[in-house]
């Protein structure tokens, strides 16, 4: 007996918000050294070559970012967070190490940061079903949804919706496993900067999370900014 085919389709937002008006280009090339602003709650997409420096910079200090890479000439090729665990040992990434994709292949790598290092590879993005789950019954801008707009904004789409690197978020891991949401530790004008080992597309977004910590305790959802430029 054949099984039902699935209507899920990853590259289809649940909502849409401003990150389907915003792209930098209309295929996502950057103009070299120009600082881009990513909105609050929203996402961008950038192509970045071989050989060139993304910077991602918070402005405010306590903005999560939801990090996404793909290699632009065969998009069922991203950044895979269990496949970085293998590769680094570690649940922390830091400077020097490449953020490794599902073929096992450094995408990016870290080369510099400026704020304490504590950063996420456990946590899945937020989505509709993630805010359902949080009591909020109407549609909440979320980071997979941001994800999959940024690239359609440039003409591409989402192959799958992979576990991001989330920027600056805490969420420490205890001797017996369990978890936390806490406030990030970065401090405003934090940055992180990341080589190119390939042509790739990169996509950001300004996490909307605003029912849990993870954007600061008494804040709100803020903007970030990122450029490109020669290395």
């Amino acid at each position: 007996m054949t099984a039902p085919a699935s209507s899920f389709d990853p590259g289809l937002p649940d909502g849409t918000n401003q990150s389907l008006d915003i792209a930098i280009s209309p295929d996502g090339t950057p103009e070299q050294g120009r600082r881009y602003d990513i909105p609050a709650r929203c996402g961008m997409a950038v192509r970045v070559k071989a050989g060139e420096l993304l910077t991602i910079t918070n402005p405010v200090g306590y903005q999560v970012c939801d990090f996404w890479i793909f290699n632009v000439d065969d998009l069922q090729e991203y950044s895979s967070m269990e496949h970085l665990h293998t590769s680094i040992l570690s649940l922390f990434p830091k400077v020097g190490d490449g953020v490794i994709s599902n073929l096992r292949r450094a995408l990016m790598t870290i080369t510099e940061d400026t704020s304490p290092g504590i950063h996420d590879t456990v946590i899945a993005s937020c989505d509709h079903a993630r805010y359902q789950q949080l009591g909020v019954e109407h549609y909440h801008n979320n980071c997979t949804d941001n994800l999959r707009q940024a690239l359609i904004a440039i003409g591409l789409r989402a192959p799958a919706v992979p576990a991001p690197f989330n920027l600056w978020m805490n969420v420490p891991v205890q001797p017996d496993g369990t978890l936390s949401f806490e406030p990030p530790v970065s401090k405003p004008g934090d940055h992180m900067r990341f080589r190119a080992e390939m042509d790739v597309v990169a996509v950001m977004s300004a996490c909307p999370q605003d029912v849990t910590p993870v954007n600061g305790e008494g804040t709100f959802p803020a903007g970030l900014s990122f450029q490109v430029d020669q290395s």
